[in-house]
Formats: C-alpha cells, sequence, structure tokens
C-alpha cells in the first residue's frame, strides 16, 4: 500500500482546504440556526444530501463534455428542471416556502413555472435503463423515506448557496473534501449515541487493509458497510494497481461492493465512496441476512471480507429463520460470523477481518458451536486484541479483530495483544487511537514469534465436546501468558460498568441456553 509522504501541503493546496474547511463551518452555522434541526445528527445528513445532488450534477457536466467531444447523444441521469443548475446556481433563485415547497411536496410548481413533482419525489421515482441502472437505482434509493428537516427555505437557500461553491469536478477539491468529510463522519458518530457503530475508527481500518492486503481482480465485500470506511480505504488501496484502462474498469466496476440497509449511513457511504474516486458505488440498500444461508452459493462468494458488523441487536424472526435451526441466535454478530463464512471464496481463495467484540470470543452454548464451526472448517490464524476505549464514546467494550481464511481448518491460533497507549490509560473522544500504535504488529504480522504481546494456542485444543461428540464450549478469550497482573486504574464507576455489562452478556448466554433446552425434562 502506498504511504503518504511528509512533505507539506503546498500553498494552493491549504487554500483549497481552507476555502473548502470555511464553506463547511458557514454551511453548518447557518444549519445552526434552523428550528427544525437539534444537533450535529440532523445537521449533518441534511449537509450530506445538499452536497451529494452538487456532486451529481458536476459529474453529469464532465459525462457530458465527454459524449460532445465523442460526438455523441447524452441522455441525462437526471433531467431538466432537476438538476442542480436548474434550480440551485442562482444566488437570487427559488427560495423561502417556495423552495421548500419544489423540494418536499409530491407536485409543486418548479424552477420554469411548471408543475410537477417535487424534487424528492421526481428522485425516489428514477429507474435505470440501458446501462445506466445502477447510478439511478442508488439516487432512488438514496431519497426512499427522506425527509427535510429545514423549517426555513431562506436558511436552506443560504446553505445551497455555499455548497454551489464546491467544485467536485475538480480532482484536488474532491481529494480535500474527501479528508473533510472523514471529520464529519467522525464528528457523526460522536453525535450519534448508539448509532456509533456506523463508523469503525480510521486506524483500525487502515490496518485490517493493509494485512489483508486485497489484490486488483479480487472481489472484496462489507456486509454491513455503514458510513463506507473498509470500502473506501479498500478502493484507495487497490487504486495505485489500476494503471491501465482495463484496469480501472475492473476496479469501477467489478471489485468493491457493500451493503447497509439503514438509510442514514447508506446515504452517506455513497458520498463517502463517490467522493475517494467511485463512480457508481454497489451498496445494496436490502439487510445482508434476509437471504437463506444454505442457498448462497459460489456466484455470491467474494475473495475478501472486510467489516465491522453489529452486535448486541436483535433480528426478526423471519431473518433468524435463515439460519440453520441450531445455530440461531439473537446476537448479530454470530449471524454477519456465520454469513462471512459462507460468503468466502473456498479452496485458500478467501479470507475475511472482522472486528468482534469480546462476548464473541468467550460466549457459549450456539456461540460456541459457530466459533467451532470456524476453527473445524477455516484457518482462524490471526486474533489481534485490542485495548480499551478504542471504539469510545459510542461503547467501552474491548473489541478484536479476528482473521480468517478458507485453507483451513484451524491449527494454530496466534494472539496478539495491543499495549495499552503511552502516557493513558486508555483512549478516549479526545484522545483516539493513532495508527502508529499499529508500527509493532505490522512489524510482528510477517516475523512472527513469541514475544511480551504474541502468544499463540492449539486451535483444535478449544473446543471442548461432551460423549456423543456435541459441541459444549469453544473460548477463543485466551489472555496473554507473558503479560503482568496490571492494576486496575479504572474510576470506580468505570469499574462497575463494566461488571453490569459483563454480566449482561452472561445473562443474555444464559437465556439462549434456557431456550435451546426449554423442551428437556
Amino acid at each position: 500500500m502506498a504511504k503518504t509522504s511528509g512533505k507539506k501541503a503546498s500553498p494552493k493546496q491549504l487554500t483549497t482546504a481552507q476555502r473548502l474547511d470555511s464553506i463547511i463551518k458557514s454551511a453548518r452555522k447557518i444549519m445552526r440556526k434552523d428550528k427544525g434541526l437539534n444537533g450535529d445528527l440532523d445537521r449533518l445528513p441534511m449537509l450530506t444530501w445538499i452536497m451529494f445532488l452538487k456532486f451529481l450534477d458536476d459529474m453529469e457536466k464532465i459525462e457530458e463534455g465527454r459524449a460532445e467531444l465523442a460526438g455523441k447523444d447524452y441522455k441525462p441521469i437526471v433531467e431538466p428542471p432537476y438538476r442542480w443548475r436548474d434550480w440551485a446556481v442562482e444566488v437570487d433563485g427559488i427560495t423561502g416556502p417556495d423552495l421548500l415547497s419544489f423540494l418536499t411536496a409530491e407536485t409543486a410548481e418548479r424552477p420554469d413555472g411548471s408543475e410537477g413533482p417535487g424534487l424528492f419525489a421526481y428522485l425516489r421515482n428514477l429507474r435505470g435503463d440501458n446501462g445506466r441502472r445502477e447510478r439511478r437505482d442508488v439516487i432512488a434509493t438514496v431519497f426512499q423515506g427522506f425527509a427535510n428537516r429545514m423549517e426555513s427555505g431562506y436558511l436552506l437557500r443560504d446553505v445551497v448557496n455555499l455548497i454551489d461553491g464546491i467544485h467536485f469536478d475538480s480532482s484536488e477539491e474532491v481529494h480535500v473534501l474527501g479528508r473533510l468529510y472523514e471529520t464529519l463522519l467522525r464528528e457523526m458518530r460522536d453525535a450519534a449515541g448508539d448509532s456509533g457503530e456506523f463508523y469503525t475508527p480510521r486506524p483500525v481500518v487502515k490496518f485490517m487493509v493493509e494485512v489483508t492486503n486485497p489484490q486488483l481482480g479480487e472481489t472484496i465485500l462489507d456486509p454491513a458497510c455503514g458510513t463506507g470506511g473498509f470500502l473506501t480505504e479498500a478502493f484507495m488501496h487497490l487504486d495505485p494497481q489500476a494503471d491501465t484502462v482495463e484496469k480501472r474498469r475492473i476496479l469501477q466496476e467489478e471489485t468493491v461492493m457493500g451493503g447497509e440497509a439503514k438509510s442514514l449511513p447508506f446515504l452517506l457511504s455513497q458520498l463517502n465512496l463517490l467522493l475517494h474516486g467511485m463512480h457508481a458505488p454497489k451498496i445494496d440498500a436490502g439487510n445482508t441476512l434476509r437471504f437463506r444461508l444454505n442457498e448462497i452459493g459460489e456466484a455470491q462468494r467474494v475473495n475478501v471480507i472486510l467489516t465491522n458488523p453489529p452486535f448486541g441487536g436483535e433480528e426478526e424472526v423471519g431473518i433468524l429463520n435463515n439460519f440453520p435451526e441450531d445455530r440461531r441466535t439473537t446476537e448479530t454478530a454470530m449471524l454477519f460470523l456465520q454469513l462471512i463464512m459462507r460468503r468466502l471464496k473456498r479452496a485458500g481463495k478467501g479470507r475475511a477481518a472482522v472486528v468482534v467484540p469480546n462476548g464473541t470470543l468467550f460466549g457459549d452454548g450456539i456461540s460456541a458451536r459457530i466459533k467451532a464451526d470456524l476453527l473445524e472448517k477455516f484457518n482462524l490464524h490471526t486474533v489481534v486484541r485490542l485495548r480499551d476505549g478504542v471504539f469510545a464514546p459510542y461503547t467501552d467494550i474491548p473489541a478484536n479483530l479476528i482473521f480468517f481464511d478458507t485453507s483451513g481448518p484451524t491449527r494454530e491460533i496466534w494472539y496478539y495483544e495491543l499495549p495499552s497507549p503511552k502516557g493513558r490509560k486508555k483512549y478516549s473522544k479526545t484522545a483516539p487511537m493513532a495508527y502508529e500504535e499499529f508500527q509493532g504488529c505490522l512489524d510482528w504480522w510477517h516475523d512472527r514469534h513469541e514475544n511480551e504481546f504474541a502468544w499463540k494456542v492449539d486451535g483444535p485444543g478449544l473446543i471442548q465436546k461432551d460423549e456423543e461428540g456435541r459441541v459444549i464450549a469453544c473460548n477463543l478469550d485466551v489472555k496473554n501468558p507473558h503479560a503482568k497482573e496490571a492494576e486496575d486504574h479504572r474510576k470506580p464507576r468505570e469499574i462497575i460498568d463494566a461488571i453490569i455489562q459483563r454480566e449482561q452478556e452472561i445473562l443474555s448466554i444464559m437465556d439462549e441456553l434456557r431456550n435451546e433446552y426449554a423442551g428437556d425434562v
């Protein structure tokens, strides 16, 4: 993977970054005045859809220019009078109640004076044809169920005027804006409360992509892609390899795909991928778990899966019925783990890197059976144990990175425990993890040996079975044998919260066991 240089930005780049940063800050300042927006979790999605529409129109202009040079007719994805240039570019154009009506009403007066569907109604009903299906369907999906929350059409006009100053047809501006957008996503995570799982810290994403090392020609999937962090990082990792026209086509059309069932992160991931250079992101807007596991065949399998699946949630009965009866669980992380195993290409051609909470490692019952499947049918070669607070402020639950492939079964499992951050007891919102903290693990990855942070265990020995051969336990929560007993520096309240969290995880496991043996006398 190409490394960034240590050179300082040129004056021109600084000017571009400062100008774009000023536009974004000014737009957010205006939106704070609107009574319909209650916080960043309202404001940032609004800002995203406005940027999304401007981006689409700038991309359309580029494609129109190419068609004209080639002497070909061009059929726009978004027809007049719904293009950004038709209603947004005039500083003193449609505003106030008229602007709100044009955007949100099912039928409204349009900028050209005619009457027809409002903008959002029009976009929701776009349908692809003649090879243009992907982009139109993406737009329609983005605006399905979308609602404008701004109450003032005058303030909205001010925001639109600002965003019109961004030139998405400039590669330099798009590059800078991609970085600014990642900052917005971090801020949204901080404001999201229990929705923070949409965002995985960038250092974790970068590390997982680097050691998994996807290659051009392989297919890459994130079945729960959230804001698209893994997919954008994988796309950037592959970009230097695409040095011919045909390789660019393969990268753009046949390589990266994802799934995201919730509308907000679906929108966020679309713009994230677009800003990082992907022309028509392939994100499935349905629940990735909606297909029967035993009906997923070779055509649906991929080479690489990179993901941070949701955990702690519950799926409806219809989803659970897609899994084998003795592998059905209310823990979404375990459902996704089964899906990941099923969707990897066989015979050593598939590999996965997955974020899992601690409960996944030590869980018994159904969880133990699923983990035994992993060890017996796949090669779980590495577990990287992260320190507390990596996912703060969304959760303080300790997390792990598991790496496995289809060259299995598992023989030995290497563990690597990241050391605590220097000079700090734990990570936090204001002092997050830095990528440099993975350097020791990166150095060790290709030259493995036991040390104070690394150790290995016998994989098959972790599976316990009863006399009839049924799995009764499979504990992957193996402690570092080289670690000294460390003093607990947490505050009493933090220790109590951690104990309660662990007890809740144990009770959840006991509920599963009770339900499983409910019919036994």
